[in-house]
């Protein structure tokens, strides 16, 4: 019976394990081609920053080989320098290096691209560059040169020694120190080199997008934990703060001190609130209440409504609503203060409804807190009726008011703001009040138009 059980069964089993090697080998096929794939575009990415560099460093010794008179070519010159150094931030993103130290590269070429982009936005012909930036255009040439020159003795060592970043990103996610990895000691060189350097002049407002906070604005004294946990309280309406946890952040420096909270909400961690104050002042910037909205009860109306009574209440003082959005039953609303009938964009407040019982579930507040100052908002020289002449005449417009915003400089200037229809398109236009120049268009999503049209109802 054996037997026959045995003959019988033999050939099943035979073909479930010839199905199994097969499909473990198709899994295997899979896998290696996945890595295969993987490994190529580290390896496209890396010759790509490699490129990069290089070409830089020659853009930045062509730029400083024209006459200083030469304005086209100043201009030309430092436009390729911004692009060149924004491909190479690119190509970094694209590299396994999230567990390496390789930020103060980073930022050097962050601060590259946004030096060399202001430069070349402005008027040189009433603005020529300066002995200083001439003097920091020679340093980022020299500086370059070093880079470049590392990073070809990295590409040469992957390609003699057929090195491969799959390995990289095992050795970092690896807690075993030091990392042997000929690739990973190279870029810490160059980091570390980078780290080495004199410290440039960039020109006033160029490290803004990393320290865009200014701590001197901040009112007030600084707060203790305690403190921050009886606004805490206050703010949510609670008496009891045993349960708050506060943890202390930041450095030496005030824009970047502030205290965490963390109230818990029940039903697991996700359900905490979670709050940011500032040390100084202890300023409320940051609120989260997540929970799910399951139904949608009340309109954008009545979420602006309250919302707007929400920042009355608080210290958010003045401000109108410019921006409506609504998701998953709930509402987003930015507001911007005014101030003398004009609109100030980066003094700004998003507030987030929930539309089932219309409760305030979150507050972004970090642009209007740091953005308060005194501001001498003065009449514009041009008036609506004459910078709307440098409007497309094609262009419907539905809408103007005063607002200043920041331009491409991270300068304030009060424009005239236009809102007008053309090629089925919403649109909104900031025309500088001092000369007519369009200094920004924004594009206003159909969802976003319908979301206002019906908050205003």
């Amino acid at each position: 019976m054996y037997k026959r059980l045995s003959i019988v069964m033999f050939p099943f089993l035979l073909i479930a394990l010839i199905g199994a090697s097969v499909w473990g080998y198709l899994e295997h096929q899979e896998k290696n081609t996945i890595l295969i794939k993987a490994e190529n575009q580290y390896q496209r990415a890396f010759h790509d920053l490699s490129f990069h560099v290089d070409k830089l460093h020659t853009e930045l010794g062509n730029t400083l080989a024209v006459n200083a008179t030469s304005e086209p070519s100043y201009r030309k010159g430092l436009v390729n320098v911004w692009r060149l150094t924004s491909q190479a931030q690119s190509d970094i993103t694209q590299l396994p290096l999230t567990l390496l130290p390789f930020n103060k590269t980073e930022d050097f070429l962050a601060n590259m691209a946004n030096f060399s982009y202001r430069m070349s936005v402005r008027d040189m012909t009433k603005q020529p560059l300066n002995e200083q930036e001439i003097k920091t255009l020679n340093a980022l040439y020299d500086h370059s040169s070093e880079i470049t020159k590392e990073i070809r003795g990295v590409q040469e060592k992957v390609l003699s020694k057929n090195l491969r970043w799959m390995d990289v990103e095992v050795a970092l996610a690896s807690k075993n120190e030091p990392h042997d990895n000929a690739i990973i000691d190279g870029f810490s060189t160059v980091d570390k080199k980078v780290g080495a350097y004199e410290e440039l002049n960039w020109g006033p407002g160029n490290l803004s997008i990393f320290s865009k906070n200014d701590g001197s604005v901040l009112s007030g004294n600084d707060m203790t934990a305690d403190q921050i946990k009886q606004k805490a309280a206050q703010f949510l309406g609670q008496s009891d703060t045993s349960a708050m946890k506060v943890v202390e952040n930041g450095s030496s420096a005030p824009e970047f001190q502030s205290f965490s909270v963390v109230v818990p909400g029940g039903n697991g961690s996700e359900n905490d609130i979670q709050m940011d104050y500032t040390k100084k002042g202890g300023h409320l910037i940051y609120f989260m209440k997540p929970r799910t909205v399951k139904e949608s009860k009340f309109d954008l109306r009545h979420a602006r409504d309250i919302a707007n009574e929400f920042l009355d209440q608080h210290e958010y003082k003045d401000m109108s609503a410019v921006s409506y959005d609504q998701y998953q039953n709930i509402a987003n609303i930015i507001f911007a203060k005014r101030e003398k009938d004009v609109t100030i964009y980066p003094q700004q407040v998003s507030v987030k409804v929930a539309l089932d019982t219309l409760e305030v579930i979150g507050v972004q507040a970090t642009d209007y807190i740091f953005g308060q100052k005194q501001r001498a908002i003065g009449q514009p020289k041009m008036s609506a009726a004459e910078a709307r002449k440098q409007l497309s005449p094609k262009m419907e417009v539905t809408g103007e008011s005063l607002a200043i915003i920041k331009n491409e400089l991270d300068e304030e200037v009060l424009c005239h703001e236009f809102i007008g229809k053309m090629n089925n398109n919403i649109y909104r236009v900031y025309m500088n009040s001092e000369n007519g120049m369009e200094e920004k268009i924004e594009t206003i999503r159909p969802e976003q138009a319908e979301a206002a049209a019906a908050a205003k109802k």
